[in-house]
Parts: C-alpha cells; sequence; structure tokens
C-alpha cells in the first residue's frame, strides 16, 4: 500500500480531530526533560486546555506547516472547534449586552425618579426655613394705649373720647 505525506496528513487530522471524547485514556510519550514538561503544564493550564489537546493541537499545526495543503474539511483540528467556541462567546456577549441595555434603562429610571425626589426634597427644604425665617422673626408689639393717654391722632383728646369709642 503506497500512501504518499498528503493522504498520511490527512488520516492523521482525522485520527486527531476524535481525540476530544476519550483524550483521557490517550498516552504520549514526549521525551523532555522535567523543566519543559512544567513549564508546558503551566500553559496548558493558564490556557485552559488539557496538555493531550494542546500536543494534539501543537501535532497538527506541525502536520498542517509541513503539508501546507488542507481544504474546508481538513480544517487543523482546533480550528473548528476555536471558531465554534468563538460563535459561541460572541452569543453570549450579545446577550449579555442586551441585558446590559436593560439594566441601563432601568437604572436611567432610577436616576430620573431620584431627581425629581431630590426636587421634591429641595421645594420642602426652602419652605421649612422660609417658616423658620418667619418663625423667628421678633413680633413688634405695639405700646398699648391707655384710656386717659393722649390720642395717637393728634388730636389733643383722650384716647376714650376721640378713637377709643
Amino acid at each position: 500500500m503506497d500512501l504518499d505525506r498528503g493522504k498520511l496528513a490527512r488520516i492523521d487530522r482525522k485520527l486527531l480531530a476524535g481525540l476530544g471524547q476519550d483524550e483521557s485514556f490517550q498516552m504520549v510519550r514526549v521525551p523532555v526533560t522535567a523543566a519543559k514538561w512544567a513549564t508546558w503544564k503551566r500553559y496548558c493550564d493558564a490556557v485552559g486546555l488539557s496538555m493531550g489537546r494542546a500536543l494534539a493541537a501543537l501535532i497538527d499545526h506541525e502536520l498542517v506547516s509541513v503539508f501546507d495543503e488542507f481544504n474546508d474539511d481538513d480544517q487543523p483540528v482546533f480550528a473548528r472547534d476555536t471558531q465554534e467556541q468563538l460563535a459561541a462567546r460572541e452569543e453570549e456577549i450579545i446577550v449579555r449586552e442586551r441585558e446590559l441595555g436593560a439594566t441601563g434603562d432601568r437604572i436611567k429610571e432610577q436616576a430620573e425618579r431620584l431627581r425629581h425626589w431630590e426636587d421634591e426634597l429641595r421645594r420642602c427644604e426652602l419652605q421649612v426655613e422660609a417658616l423658620s425665617k418667619l418663625a423667628a422673626r421678633p413680633t413688634r408689639a405695639e405700646p398699648k394705649i391707655g384710656r386717659n393717654d393722649r390720642c395717637p391722632c393728634g388730636s389733643g383728646f383722650k384716647y376714650k373720647q376721640c378713637h377709643g369709642r
């Protein structure tokens, strides 16, 4: 059976595409030092990939770069997954933006009500201030005119004879 490198790459890609379902049972021996392996593990943890999926992605990337020929069916293993995840995240962002817009509208309504209440409070405060000024103003008591005092009108008569009647 004579297979060229392109066919072998396609076969490898198809095999790697199925890695995601039972990757916990896959065994890969990689000849690296403990330090490199620890660095690789930290990288995978930071990105959120299992080490097996990350290795499969590297192998896939290398195969594509070597053969540099693939059609839509032979798209790199994780390119499809990444595109699907990106589409799902974009939909999630759209939903969150709608929720954010609704929340913004509710906040605007509350702010308008608050402004109305603040204006009402200011009016009440002004009324209280004006009433307190009126209450604090001393009342001018006019001197009481006795019955036998001269009338304030200037007639010269006693009050009881002039305006006191």
